[in-house]
């Protein structure tokens, strides 16, 4: 973890990937008073350089930033007055190979991961056609373990499956991980939009738009996938292991 003072900024980068909580993720820490939360920085640049046809693409790549670089600059920006905390909604499917490391030794690092059969049963309700890269997988463990390489010590990780079942055991570990205080506020928020999010909540933010804290599980029966998502289930699987080794427990 990187050392800071009172008077540092926690520049928190969140690595996710697509269909998991991400977003009622980031309304707990947009909820706080001391944090900024930027919602998916990358996705202009990685849907442009790409040519992916996800829901919206022309309006958000007219809308947002489309250079990474200048993207990274925006997240080492100095923050408002009173604001401790810059949350950062990144999808690791975002970072793309050609795209500057060096840019990550700024930044405090956590990973939320999800079970892969339900998240892949929702991605391909979502996208229907999709490979292996858009499940955000490949590139988590890619971050993970540079952390770890070039820090010295295990990030914090959380699994969804755990956070909706116990928020506020999980939410406390995360913060005492990051070494900044725990609010009750991060346990539940108003309904509706926000100004912070992606024109892109149009297609994606439905019913997070509609909550006010996170949800109870509802993967008890996981769901049954077949053909090729069960094929692309069974890559995911050790990833998704191997992450889930090192997340926080209540």
């Amino acid at each position: 973890m990187m050392q800071r003072t009172r008077r540092d900024v926690l520049r928190l980068a969140m690595w996710s990937g697509p269909r998991n909580i991400s977003t009622a993720f980031m309304r707990s820490w947009g909820n706080r008073e001391d944090t900024l939360v930027d919602d998916e920085p990358f996705y202009a640049h990685y849907l442009e350089h790409t040519g992916l046809d996800h829901p919206g693409r022309e309006e958000i790549i007219a809308t947002h930033e489309r250079d990474w670089r200048r993207v990274v600059d925006a997240l080492s920006a100095r923050l408002p007055e009173g604001v401790r905390i810059l949350y950062q909604k990144q999808m690791a499917h975002h970072l793309l190979p050609h795209m500057g490391r060096e840019w990550l030794a700024t930044m405090t690092h956590a990973f939320l991961i999800r079970d892969p059969r339900p998240m892949l049963a929702s991605l391909g309700e979502k996208l229907g056609e999709f490979d292996l890269l858009a499940t955000g997988l490949p590139q988590q463990v890619e971050i993970f373990d540079h952390v770890v390489r070039t820090r010295g010590h295990v990030p914090p990780v959380v699994d969804a499956a755990d956070l909706l079942a116990a928020p506020e055991p999980i939410l406390r570990a995360l913060c005492a991980a990051l070494d900044v205080p725990f609010s009750e506020r991060m346990l539940s928020w108003p309904a509706g939009p926000r100004a912070t999010d992606g024109v892109w909540a149009i297609h994606w933010y439905d019913r997070v738009i509609r909550s006010t804290g996170f949800e109870s599980p509802a993967e008890a029966a996981p769901r049954k996938i077949e053909g090729r998502l069960a094929e692309m289930e069974e890559l995911c699987r050790p990833m998704y292991d191997k992450l889930r080794e090192h997340r926080l427990r209540a």
